[in-house]
């Protein structure tokens, strides 16, 4: 959890992803472009439309891999590089009914992922300069996690658990079930020894008590921007571990005033569940057969 140290590693399940993609949209096969000549060449430039960060590079050659190998992807950037309004991103050639067949697809997948980069780094850059780190949450596409957690790192922000495997994350249901805050935090520790445990808490009386239990972070939900800093202060006070996670009602414009309480970190799930693809176009140039 927590991965900020730039994209890393490409997630797994790539190929798989795009197969899925592919057998959606084509079917049992892209009528359209029977229209296309057979051997019919073309070349096309994927642009732009609007400043962003780019993202989906893999998704994007795998789509035409899957298609034709014949068709060849050239980039002129790379996910995580800022691209401006009207840039060329990379150049496509190769068999045009290949093209025509896996545009929609290939650029699916670099609108959604570009966009969820280019939210993390609007977030990640509200932030520059304090302690915080911006995290995402479990809101993500379905199918989709892992490809826009990494997206999520291209953009210079950071991933919180990856699912419900490797975090506890106890949150109001959980400590009704378990009768108290204490309770809770001390059979997650109990039942899964060597996970990280998170509790949320909704005031600065339950952060006291979760305090006493040690958790490795605490979520502040909703909480005023003076209790935030009260929460701070009491952590520090404390000489605890853990780390503090702002989270609920935050948006960008107030997002700077929530890092300089002091907080660890600040999870939004508008990252990559109110994602805004960004506009790119592909147009086609067609050569002799």
């Amino acid at each position: 959890m927590h991965r900020a140290e730039g994209p890393g590693a490409l997630p797994p399940g790539i190929p798989a992803q795009v197969r899925a993609a592919l057998e959606e949209d084509i079917g049992p096969g892209d009528v359209t472009a029977r229209l296309i000549p057979p051997g019919q060449q073309a070349r096309a430039r994927v642009i732009s439309r609007e400043a962003a960060t780019l993202c989906g590079v893999a998704w994007f050659n795998e789509s035409f891999a899957q298609i034709d190998p014949a068709v060849h992807v050239e980039w002129q950037a790379r996910d995580g590089d800022p691209v401006a309004a009207g840039a060329t991103l990379c150049t496509v050639a190769g068999p045009a009914r290949a093209l025509l067949t896996g545009e929609r697809t290939a650029l699916n997948f670099l609108q959604l992922l570009s966009g969820t980069a280019t939210a993390a780094r609007l977030h990640a850059d509200a932030v520059a300069g304090t302690r915080c780190r911006i995290l995402d949450t479990r809101k993500t596409v379905p199918g989709l996690r892992l490809a826009q957690k990494y997206a999520v790192r291209c953009g210079g922000a950071s991933n919180h658990r990856l699912g419900l495997h490797d975090m506890v994350l106890i949150k109001e249901n959980h400590i009704a079930a378990a009768g108290s805050i204490a309770a809770a935090i001390r059979m997650a520790r109990q039942l899964s020894p060597g996970v990280p445990v998170e509790v949320e808490v909704e005031s600065l009386a339950e952060l006291e008590l979760a305090l006493a239990e040690a958790p490795d972070i605490i979520m502040l939900d909703e909480l005023s921007l003076e209790d935030m800093r009260e929460a701070v202060a009491r952590r520090d006070r404390s000489g605890s571990a853990a780390r503090l996670e702002a989270s609920g009602g935050i948006s960008l414009a107030t997002l700077r005033e929530v890092a300089l309480t002091g907080v660890d970190f600040v999870s939004v799930g508008s990252l990559t569940k109110h994602v805004h693809a960004v506009d790119l176009s592909m147009r086609l140039e067609f050569s002799a057969a």
